[in-house]
C-alpha cells in the first residue's frame, strides 16, 4: 500500500483541533501524521522513521500528494442505514466512509459486512446488527420495506437470549430490538431484559426502534443503550429525558419524518432531542438511509435538523464522525469545498474521499 499525503488550507482533525496549513499523511491504512505542515521542522527525506520530531518519527515521504483547496475532516459515519436499499459506492462517494446497518437479513448482511473489510470493496466500511429481534408478528415482519428475514421472531426470554447470542456469534456489532406498538405486538419486558443481559455480557450495545406511547420508557427501564431514532411519536416527560441523557445516546434520523418539510412528527422529535441535548445527552448522526428519498452520502438536510435541535457547529462535526485524524487512527477522511464550521451547506460539497488510505473511486 502506498503512502498518501493530503494538504489543505484548513482541517478539523477532531474536537478542539482546528489547524491551518493542514497535512495528513497515511500509510498502511492508518494515519501516521495529522497536523499543521509547519509542525514539521524537517523535510521529508531519507529513510522513513530515521529522523524524529518531538520524539516521534518523521512521516515517510509520500508516494502521492493531493492538494485540496478546501477543508479536511475525518470521514463521516452514518449510524443508521439499510445498505441493501442503497448503493454502497454512492454512499462512499458522498463522503460517508463507514455505516452501521440496523436490520437486514442475516444471509446477506453479514457477508457484505465482511466484504467491506477488503481494499477492493467500493463502499463504506459496514458494521451491522443483522436482523432485528422482535416478537411473533411484530415489526418489521409485516413491513413492505423489509425482505423476509429482516426480523427474528422470538417467543419468550429464553428464545430472545438465544437469538441475541446467535447474532453476536454471527458478527453483529450491535443488537437491535423492535418496540413498535403502532405496527403490532412488541417484545415483553422480560424479552428486553434478556437481550440486554446477553448484549452487555458480550460488550455489544443494544439499540431500539421505539414507536408508540410508553415504548421509550420501557427501553430505558430494560437498560437499552441507544435509541435508533429520535423519539417522534410522543412528547417525553422531562424526568424521562433526564434519565435518558445519563445512560443512553440517540441516533438522529430526523429527516425521515419530514423529507425537507415541516411536519408534526419532526417537530415532536426536535423538541424531545433539544431537551435531551440540553441535559447533556449524546446524539450521533444517522439517516435511516433506504427509508424514503434520503440521499446517499452526507445528508445536509439531516445536519440542519441537528443544528435546529441545539448542536453547535463543532458538536455537529463530532456527531458526524467517530475517530479523529491522529497517528494510529483509520485513514478515513473527507475534503469539502468550504468550511462547514462557517456554513453547514459545505457538507454537501464533497471534493475528495479517502477510505483506509485509498482514494475512493
Amino acid at each position: 500500500m502506498s503512502t498518501l499525503a493530503v494538504r489543505a488550507p484548513l482541517a478539523w482533525l477532531g474536537p478542539g483541533r482546528l489547524v491551518e496549513d493542514a497535512l495528513v499523511v497515511m500509510d498502511g491504512g492508518r494515519v501516521v501524521f495529522a497536523g499543521s505542515s509547519k509542525q514539521l521542522a524537517v523535510r521529508f527525506a531519507g529513510e522513513a522513521g530515521s529522523e524524529t520530531l518531538s520524539g516521534e518519527p518523521v512521516p515517510p515521504e509520500p508516494d502521492q500528494e493531493i492538494h485540496v483547496d478546501g477543508f479536511v475532516m475525518p470521514g463521516v459515519v452514518d449510524r443508521h442505514v439499510h445498505i441493501g436499499l442503497s448503493d454502497p459506492g454512492a454512499v462512499l462517494a458522498g463522503g460517508v466512509t463507514a455505516v452501521r446497518d440496523l436490520a437486514w437479513p442475516a444471509d446477506t448482511i453479514f457477508s457484505l459486512a465482511e466484504a467491506s473489510e477488503s481494499p477492493s470493496f467500493n463502499g463504506p466500511l459496514i458494521r451491522c446488527a443483522g436482523p432485528m429481534i422482535t416478537c411473533t408478528g411484530g415489526y418489521p415482519t409485516q413491513s413492505s420495506w423489509a425482505p423476509k428475514g429482516t426480523g427474528i421472531q422470538v417467543r419468550g426470554p429464553g428464545d430472545s437470549a438465544e437469538a441475541a447470542r446467535h447474532l453476536i456469534a454471527s458478527g453483529a456489532a450491535v443488537l437491535k430490538v423492535a418496540l413498535n406498538a403502532d405496527a403490532g405486538p412488541t417484545l415483553s419486558d422480560e424479552d428486553l431484559l434478556a437481550v440486554c443481559e446477553v448484549g452487555h455480557e458480550a460488550h455489544v450495545p443494544v439499540t431500539a426502534h421505539c414507536q408508540g406511547r410508553g415504548q421509550v420508557h420501557r427501553a430505558v427501564g430494560a437498560g437499552v443503550d441507544e435509541l435508533a431514532h429520535a423519539p417522534w411519536s410522543e412528547r417525553l416527560s422531562d424526568d424521562l429525558i433526564r434519565a435518558m441523557a445519563k445512560r443512553m445516546r440517540i441516533v438522529s434520523t430526523l429527516d425521515i419524518h419530514a423529507f425537507g418539510k415541516d411536519t408534526p412528527e419532526v417537530r415532536v422529535a426536535l423538541e424531545n432531542l433539544h431537551r435531551f441535548i440540553g441535559e447533556g445527552g449524546t446524539v450521533v448522526y444517522g439517516t435511516d438511509l433506504g427509508n424514503g428519498p434520503i440521499p446517499p452520502g452526507i445528508h445536509v438536510g439531516e445536519v440542519w435538523h441537528l443544528y435546529r435541535a441545539g448542536l453547535s457547529a463543532e458538536g455537529l462535526l463530532q456527531a458526524l464522525t467517530y475517530r479523529p485524524l491522529a497517528p494510529g487512527e483509520p485513514a478515513d477522511l473527507v475534503a469539502l469545498g468550504r468550511n462547514p464550521l462557517e456554513n453547514l451547506g459545505a457538507l454537501g460539497e464533497v471534493r475528495l474521499v479517502i477510505r483506509a488510505g485509498r482514494r475512493a473511486r
